[in-house]
């Protein structure tokens, strides 16, 4: 398998996908089209979300073509050279996808390995379920299973602050629910500006800042880019 599993897509003051796009690029190297998955777009259209990904990935010679246009989508799955699918709300990117066919056809794809890019939305849906996404439940999706394509969760955007006079969850008491739900999964809080490279067989933490590690029966506790991950695979 192949996996780029990205926090975020845009770091504060950047522009769109810039500091993601070294690696992006080297990942998708020899790569001359790329098949994407819009449907977390809920504010703009799957039209728009592919011209703005195309207009960045264009920097690298790569065409992008999205399933929104295809009678078939599954078929365009099955048919990719590389597959991208992008953030925005995981209940709606899991919803059409399922309704679609897709989980089950990227999950053949990347086992077959074809290169999987995904940011935000895009790494919740490389997980066994989408249960650590951030996102609000604005559609109902058939249940909460995805792609499958590593055995942990991921929470992307994951935040350390509990701000003065908020008296609700922080992200790790989340997490820590999760687990204690689901004693037999790890869960990763994956920092913005951070992502996890699947290549060779190695999952690789890359970045500047660390990632939470999250198991029941263990405190939470850091890893840091270059450290060993075997444990997560």
């Amino acid at each position: 398998m192949k996996l780029l599993l990205i926090s975020n897509s845009t770091n504060a003051g950047e522009e769109y996908l810039r500091y993601p796009m070294p690696e992006i690029g080297r990942f998708l190297q020899g790569v001359s089209e790329i098949v994407f998955v819009p449907y977390a777009a809920v504010t703009f259209s799957y039209a728009e979300y592919e011209k703005k990904v195309q207009a960045r990935l264009s920097e690298l010679g790569i065409r992008v073509r999205s399933v929104h246009r295809a009678k078939d989508p599954a078929r365009m799955v099955r048919e990719a050279e590389a597959l991208c699918v992008g953030g925005g709300n995981t209940f709606a990117l899991a919803k059409k996808m399922q309704e679609q066919g897709l989980m089950r056809a990227i999950r053949n794809r990347v086992k077959a390995g074809v290169p999987y890019v995904g940011w935000s939305a895009g790494s919740n849906v490389a997980c066994p379920a989408i249960s650590t996404t951030n996102d609000m439940p604005i559609v109902e999706p058939e249940s909460f299973r995805a792609v499958g394509a590593v055995k942990f969760q991921i929470n992307p955007h994951y935040l350390d602050a509990n701000p003065e006079g908020h008296a609700g969850e922080t992200r790790e008491v989340r997490l820590l629910e999760f687990v204690a739900a689901n004693p037999r999964r790890y869960a990763v809080g994956l920092r913005e500006g951070c992502m996890l490279r699947y290549e060779n067989g190695r999952l690789e933490l890359l970045g500047s800042r660390p990632m939470r590690i999250f198991k029941k029966g263990l405190t939470p506790y850091e890893v840091q880019p270059g450290d060993d991950l075997s444990f997560l695979l």
